[in-house]
């Protein structure tokens, strides 16, 4: 029997506070959103696609250019709690959760998704990618995580880890055969998990780093992480939108 394929849930809400209402923001006269609908469809053909928007504007325009969308609550706290939102709808077992501002997502990495949360004892599923610079290591805003000798991970933060004890060189890492981890803001789940992760209040940790993932550490889940070879283009500032070359 084939194994029932993962829904791609994408949460989409308008308000944000680098780039309020980026998501119908217009890029070559299309709203960015539908680019990053319209990539999904290409770079993953057969899967189910559900956007899970916080409005009537969002809906509009996505069920408007033929794709399916579920109304969710506004005030829910963050998107994986919009993802088991929708997900109560669709009953899947599994499911992907592709950023909605990310118009350039490549389908590797939702096959790695795929791979991921279909290992033995995973509850959830996200990517990393090494890094190539000290500069990218030491900034707060890419977020490092480290691995155990399966590939799931031990922590996530925003300072640079692993550390060296007597140096902070990223040469020494190099030398040493070893490259730290960026993470990518891409995730896979199991429906049980998401229930429980909806019934937990935020962890000390969350709230310290800021990084919701660390919620699923703190419940003792398991998060598997598979390592690919290029990272993506999210847009989080108006400046991000240069980048992308649609």
């Amino acid at each position: 029997m084939t194994e029932e394929l993962p829904i791609i849930i994408v949460p989409a809400r308008l308000a944000s506070v680098r780039f309020p209402r980026k998501l119908l923001q217009e890029v070559n006269g299309i709203p960015l959103i539908i680019h990053t609908a319209r990539r999904l469809v290409d770079v993953a053909p057969e899967f189910d696609i559900l956007f899970a928007v916080d409005g009537e504007e969002l809906e509009s325009v996505l069920s408007g250019n033929g794709f399916e969308t579920i109304m969710t609550n506004p005030d829910l706290p963050s998107g994986t709690d919009r993802i088991f939102a929708a997900n109560q709808n669709a009953q899947r077992s599994k499911v992907i959760n592709v950023q909605a501002d990310e118009p350039l997502v490549q389908r590797d990495h939702i096959l790695s998704l795929v791979e991921a949360i279909n290992r033995p004892g995973a509850s959830m599923a996200t990517l990393a990618v090494p890094f190539d610079n000290q500069e990218d290591f030491d900034d707060r805003n890419q977020v490092k995580v480290v691995l155990d000798r399966s590939s799931f991970a031990l922590y996530f933060s925003r300072i640079p880890i692993p550390q060296f004890r007597e140096s902070s060189s990223f040469q020494d890492f190099l030398e040493a055969d070893y490259r730290p981890l960026k993470h990518l803001g891409l995730y896979g789940y199991t429906r049980d998990f998401l229930l429980k992760f909806s019934q937990t209040p935020q962890g000390k940790l969350e709230y310290i780093e800021k990084l919701e993932q660390l919620r699923a550490l703190e419940m003792g889940e398991n998060i598997a992480v598979s390592v690919v070879k290029s990272g993506t283009i999210g847009v989080d500032v108006p400046e991000d939108l240069e980048k992308l070359h649609l």
